[in-house]
This record gives structure tokens, sequence and C-alpha cells, in this order.
């Protein structure tokens, strides 16, 4: 299912939703861009946040732009156990809604 030759298809979602599509673009752009947070820590970022959603296609995407970006395998590491940690840390924290009340 997922496999990264499917990305092509994106063409024609745009073409079927331009407008939306383009200002999806613009936004992405304008999200991982250089700003008061360097684009290079943004593209670390992104890695966890693609390790957190599963997605595939970002883990892809974002890692080669980490890496472009200068980006060591230890940096790619430690944003992959960022997100290890924090999605650990989510199904602790929600494990108090197993217990009774009170307890």
């Amino acid at each position: 299912m997922y496999d990264m030759s499917q990305i092509r298809k994106l063409k024609a979602l745009g073409a079927a939703a331009p407008a939306a599509f383009e200002a999806y673009a613009a936004f992405d752009k304008a999200a991982l861009a250089e700003g008061a947070i360097p684009a290079r820590t943004k593209s670390l970022i992104a890695i966890a946040v693609a390790m957190t959603t599963q997605c595939p296609y970002c883990i892809e995407i974002h890692a080669k732009r980490a890496r472009a970006a200068g980006c060591s395998d230890s940096e790619i590491s430690e944003s992959v156990m960022v997100a290890a940690a924090l999605r650990a840390g989510a199904a602790v924290t929600h494990g108090a809604h197993a217990l009774p009340s009170g307890a």
C-alpha cells in the first residue's frame, strides 16, 4: 500500500482541487521555511512528528530533507527517540483513564 511511486498521484489530486492544494503547498513551504526556528531544526521536528503520525511517506521525505540540511544520523536518531518517548508518555498518562475514579 505504501509505495513512494504513489506520490506521483499528488499531481492529480492538485489538479482536482487546485485552490485547496495550492494553499496546502504554500502553507507546508512556509511552515518548514527558515524562521525563528532554523529550517534544519524544523526538519528534525518533522521527522519526530512523522514518527508519531506513522506516515511512511513523511518519514522518508523528511529524513531525506534532514540529511540534505546536514543533519547527522545521531541527530535523526535522537529525533526518533524523542518521538518514541512522547508516544510512550501519552500511553502512560492515558493509562490514568483505565483506572476507576478515586484510585
